[in-house]
């Protein structure tokens, strides 16, 4: 049965779908005839039972209860396996009662029996076994004809009661088959209402995890709900400070149209003065290249005057400086060096020595000292001893401005050992900006001045090399690592066939574009410089030390270029040597020194007394020193020298040797 509602469960689902729930109070309206039929199958079981006793028809009369009850035992097995019905069909017309048949067995007509012996009718059926059993008188032994008619009276009385009892066994056969076909009736009921109660029960559980998921799901909304009301409630106060700050907004949009509208009144205003400053901006762009026409002429004319002007002065000039007296030195006598006014009075800078000697010798007749000789010295200038390292170099900064202009420049520093020389080119020591010396205050100058022309669209660019010429061999001061102190492999050659420029092979040249690196290129060149101890200083330089610098100017938008080299030379010690004086085998290396640096200046000497007289030939060649700088000596070259002497009595005679000597460089020098 459970198989059979397991089958039709998919039908009996599809069917069900449409129905509603059914509630309950519909389940126990159901249940009031369900408890019917039960109580009308246990009656019906009681019956059977009790009637199991009777004779069946055409069964023998000794037939035992046993037997009957055996007989009857299908059916009330087949009874007791039908289970608990759940429907009763109430439509169908129930059998009459059991007790009806009863009554209506036991209301049977009576008969008499033969002989007057009265019969036993239905009615007595439930009495014939005490008549049976409680018999009258014994009748004697010879009344065999009463005892005879009792024997029928007896056997018709249990004949009719058999008839009676097949009667209601009959009855009770049709009943029995009426309530097997109802209970086979309810069975099938029963499966049916099993089946909707398996399939009303899986319905209760589907809808029991159905209410248990909305249960969940209505936890899920309240939750959602709650979450919303809160962004509701937040929306809603943004949305009264969105609506404050739309109050705010229109307010200051009405300000900004209204500054909007004044700003297209002014916008109206400015576009006219745009149009008016465009049309005063096209005239001042055509008054500004017309001004750059004129200052592009008058710088033109600027450096041709410059020019003129420097070479008015002469393109040879030699200045003369005295050098302080240091510490521990002794103080000359007065009138040793005078310096007399210049020619425009005495606020016009000195341009004039005068150098006292005393002569040792005296007088043959009085035996009294000789007079002192006076040896006067015109130079172009004349710095005392308490001249400033800026004062000296505010009067060659127009040479300086020359190499910028592209002249080549050369300047000189001259004089015996110990007499300022480095001091004036390189100045004192580092830290002090009083004491810088030319090369610095003259790099300061030209980038300076190289800073200002790049707003007239001129560029420069700087390259420095520092050598020295020591016994006639060329050393590059800015080697490093294993080239530091090794000069024969650098050698003064030609930049390029059919070139003029003179360039040194191996030697370093530097690009600067400030004063930081010029410094550390003078630092690591005192370093690698030859010096030695002489008996005028202690570290005397034994070398003619050059500091190149190629200038090169470009003004691109007029296609023009300049360059031009400057060189700031410092001479080495000039001492003469004296014959007479014996020298050991360590001073040697000293005397080929002296011999070298004099025989050097002696070429210079030549070559500028060449250049000053004009002549065709200038022995350049003959010394390395001058070979280097021929192209900053002639032509349209601007040359300076400084010649530095010692204020001390004791080095009298090399100071008058290098006053000479300077006399001869140029014109307008003179010695009398």
């Amino acid at each position: 049965m459970r198989g059979r509602g397991s089958r039709d469960t998919g039908t009996q689902s599809a069917a069900f779908a449409s129905r509603p729930v059914r509630t309950t109070v519909d389940m126990q309206a159901q249940r009031a005839p369900l408890m019917e039929v039960k109580r009308n199958l246990e009656l019906s079981t009681t019956l059977v039972k009790s009637s199991s006793r009777l004779p069946l028809p055409g069964s023998r009369l000794k037939r035992g209860p046993d037997q009957m009850e055996d007989g009857l035992e299908p059916a009330k097995k087949r009874t007791r396996g039908m289970g608990t019905v759940t429907k009763v069909d109430t439509s169908r017309p129930r059998g009459p009662p059991l007790s009806a048949v009863s009554t209506a067995a036991q209301k049977g007509p009576r008969k008499t029996g033969p002989r007057g012996c009265s019969a036993v009718g239905p009615g007595n059926a439930s009495t014939a076994p005490a008549v049976a059993g409680k018999k009258p008188g014994k009748r004697p032994a010879w009344d065999l004809k009463g005892q005879l008619c009792d024997l029928h009276e007896e056997l018709k009385q249990y004949r009719e009661k058999t008839q009676t009892l097949d009667r209601e066994n009959q009855g009770l056969r049709e009943q029995l088959r009426e309530v097997q076909e109802q209970a086979t009736t309810l069975g099938t009921e029963r499966n049916t209402l099993e089946e909707e109660l398996a399939s009303v029960r899986r319905r209760a559980e589907q809808s029991q995890q159905k209410l248990e998921t909305l249960g969940a799901r209505v936890l899920e909304l309240e939750e959602c709900l709650g979450t919303k009301e809160r962004l509701v409630q937040e929306l809603q106060t943004e949305r009264l400070q969105l609506q404050e700050e739309r109050s705010t907004l229109s307010t200051q949009l009405e300000e900004r149209e209204r500054e909007f509208q004044a700003s297209e009144a002014a916008l109206s205003s400015s576009r006219a003065e745009v149009l008016c400053l465009r049309q005063k901006t096209a005239a001042q762009v055509t008054l500004l290249a017309e001004q750059g026409d004129r200052l592009y002429g008058l710088e033109m004319e600027r450096r041709r005057l410059h020019n003129q002007l420097q070479e008015l002065k002469g393109n040879i000039r030699v200045f003369c400086r005295v050098r302080p007296v240091l510490e521990g030195e002794s103080t000359p006598s007065p009138g040793f060096l005078v310096f007399p006014p210049g020619p425009a009075g005495p606020s016009d800078p000195p341009t004039r020595l005068c150098l006292s000697r005393s002569d040792d010798r005296r007088s043959t007749l009085t035996r009294a000292p000789a007079a002192a000789t006076r040896h006067d010295f015109s130079f172009d200038r004349v710095f005392p001893p308490g001249s400033k390292q800026e004062e000296v170099f505010e009067e060659i900064s127009m040479l300086v401005q020359s190499a910028l202009d592209g002249y080549p420049v050369c300047i000189f520093a001259y004089g015996q050992t110990g007499s300022g020389k480095t001091f004036t080119m390189e100045g004192g020591p580092r830290g002090d900006p009083q004491l810088e010396g030319l090369i610095p205050r003259a790099m300061r100058h030209l980038f300076s001045v190289a800073q200002e022309m790049s707003g007239q669209g001129w560029t420069y660019s700087f390259v420095a090399s520092y050598v020295e010429i020591y016994n006639e061999t060329v050393r590059d001061l800015l080697a490093t690592g294993t080239r530091k102190g090794q000069g024969g492999d650098c050698e003064i050659r030609r930049a390029g066939p059919g070139s003029e420029e003179l360039t040194v092979t191996n030697a370093r040249y530097v690009p600067v574009s400030c004063e930081k690196e010029v410094e550390a290129l003078l630092h690591l060149a005192q370093q690698n410089r030859a010096v030695a101890r002489t008996a005028q200083n202690e570290r005397s330089s034994r070398s003619h030390s050059v500091f190149q610098l190629q200038i090169s100017g470009e003004h691109a938008a007029r296609g023009l270029q300049c360059g031009a080299p400057l060189n700031l030379v410092d001479l080495a010690g000039s001492e003469r040597l004296d014959p007479g004086l014996t020298l050991g085998p360590g001073e040697r290396d000293r005397l080929r020194e002296t011999q070298a640096i004099n025989s050097s200046l002696s070429t210079l000497g030549l070559v500028i007394m060449a250049l000053s007289n004009k002549e065709s030939h200038v022995p350049y060649r003959n010394s390395k020193l001058t070979y280097l700088l021929q192209n900053s000596l002639g032509g349209s070259a601007k040359m300076l020298m400084f010649v530095n002497i010692s204020p001390l009595e004791e080095n009298v005679s090399e100071s008058l040797n290098s006053l000479r000597f300077a006399s001869k460089c140029t014109g307008t020098a003179r010695c009398f």
